[in-house]
């Protein structure tokens, strides 16, 4: 295919060499399948904050640590050059993220740098190599649902412990291959301690999980690990080795089971719309 734009320094300073297909168009990124010698890896073309429709991108920058004051004060300013910095934090947050969290034991795409706004990194794959679905495509056995549910609350409580919170973490974000779920897009994670909004988006995330493997396994609606992991992490109590039971105290929220599930159909409703018209706008291109 063409070389996009934003790709061709990286194919003239040979870190890619050839560009395959277009993967996928985000809200924050558009992603490519490229070959890099003889490596079949993705490349994430981040967008600019002006074409970028994540919302409330300040709220998820909140706690994110600055270089200097003259950094700062640039930011606050929104000068081109404090734009040019917030881009920076934006796209470094999820490398560093990336990072940290494979170390710790997170299942997360490997990364192999970012250069020019451009992140290149593993392409997560099936058994046959072709790219991984998305788990809000997959089908699976209230079994199975119950197994990589558990899997999935250990790597979220992996990530506290590292003070990470996803802050977007859905079905429409985790890619599953043969060994299960495997976590990506990470710009917008939070420091766990320095943002206010912290907990709420930590409760949100683990509640969507609980959410989509329960309409497989409905006994799953009845969890609280969102509560237990954070109250854990509060009193300083929260480890890669805790374990966890889902139970806690404050058991008065009962799970409409109904309501979850119209839910569940909505939103995979309105994401099947979203990728019929970035279909349509590809064929026209």
């Amino acid at each position: 295919m063409k070389i996009p734009k934003r790709l061709r320094p990286l194919v003239e300073d040979g870190l890619i060499d050839e560009v395959i297909s277009r993967l996928m168009s985000g809200k924050e990124a558009d992603v490519y399948i490229v070959r890099c010698g003889d490596s079949i890896r993705c490349a994430k073309v981040y967008k600019d904050a002006v074409k970028r429709s994540f919302k409330k991108a300040a709220q998820y920058q909140e706690g994110r640590k600055v270089r200097s004051g003259r950094q700062a004060r640039a930011m606050q300013k929104s000068s081109n050059y404090g734009r040019q910095q917030q881009e920076e934090i934006w796209q470094n947050a999820e490398v560093d993220a990336l990072s940290r969290l494979g170390r710790a034991g997170v299942r997360v795409p490997e990364t192999f740098g970012c250069v020019d706004g451009v992140l290149l990194m593993e392409l997560v794959t099936d058994g046959d190599g072709d790219v991984a679905p998305r788990l809000g495509d997959v089908m699976m056995s209230e079994e199975q649902a119950i197994e990589d549910h558990n899997l999935m609350m250990h790597y979220i409580m992996l990530m506290l412990c590292e003070g990470i919170v996803h802050g977007d973490l859905s079905e429409f974000n985790v890619l599953v291959d043969d060994d299960g779920p495997v976590i990506i897009d990470l710009p917008q994670a939070v420091n766990a301690a320095a943002n206010n909004s912290a907990q709420e988006m930590f409760a949100r995330d683990v509640n969507n999980m609980r959410r989509y493997y329960g309409s497989f396994a409905p006994a799953l609606l009845r969890t609280q690990y969102a509560k237990e992991m954070w109250a854990l992490f509060e009193e300083g109590n929260l480890t890669p080795g805790s374990t966890l039971s889902g139970d806690f105290g404050d058991r008065n929220d009962s799970a409409d089971v109904d309501s979850v599930l119209e839910e569940i159909k909505a939103v995979m409703q309105e994401e099947q719309a979203r990728q019929e018209r970035i279909r349509e706008a590809v064929e026209e291109a």
